[in-house]
């Protein structure tokens, strides 16, 4: 599958590599137990990658029952559960340094690896948490490392009130951590603007969705 996308002009490093996490992470109190870190631009090379996974991952269309009727899931989908080989040795290297920065923190490493493709701004996921096993009980967390081009990731806390923006692409990192997943939603709103096609690589621990 071949993507139209325009490459960043500060990612030039095609050779990839992460840069480090300690002391670069910037990490907001959400409220109610929930948190998120950011760390823009984390892996360099990563437009290399996005390309990579988007012509390599074997993407699949899925249809879910929406009310009375079965609709097409606007984005592309590729689970990679725990002992699966992942589609690019960078999200290998993406998941050990995760696992030696939050391993403390977390209690368990991460372990499996949820990709959507987002083709472009029609496509689309709307305000959830991830709360499928024991997200909807435990304290987690959830690493999304964003490639490809930036688009907008809304965070508000459940029930409705006002929303957070972080426009994430070309390597950034977000990670929600804490009770996020219960107390607070997320989504990726489509949008009437000129939007590129971007790729999210979700991390979660085992028992998470």
């Amino acid at each position: 599958m071949k993507a139209v996308f325009q490459p960043s002009l500060l990612d030039l490093d095609l050779d990839g590599g992460l840069g480090p996490l300690s002391d670069t992470v910037q990490r907001t109190v959400l409220g109610h137990g929930a948190w998120i870190d950011v760390r823009p631009g984390w892996m360099a090379g990563a437009d290399a990658l996005f390309e990579r996974l988007a012509d390599g991952v074997p993407w699949k269309e899925e249809r879910r029952r929406m009310y009375d009727r079965v609709v097409d899931v606007p984005r592309l989908l590729k689970f990679y559960d725990e002992g699966e080989r992942l589609p690019d040795p960078a999200l290998d290297d993406a998941l050990r340094a995760l696992n030696a920065h939050y391993h403390d923190e977390l209690g368990e490493p991460f372990r499996t690896a949820g990709l959507c493709f987002y083709r472009d701004g029609r496509d689309s996921v709307a305000w959830h948490g991830d709360t499928i096993g024991r997200g909807s009980t435990e304290d987690t967390m959830v690493a999304i490392l964003s490639v490809g081009a930036p688009r907008s990731l809304l965070l508000r806390p459940r029930g409705g009130g006002e929303s957070i923006r972080r426009d994430l692409g070309h390597g950034d990192l977000l990670v929600m951590g804490g009770s996020c997943q219960r107390t607070w939603e997320h989504a990726v709103p489509k949008t009437s603007r000129p939007a590129g096609p971007r790729i999210s690589v979700q991390f979660r621990p085992r028992g998470v969705r």
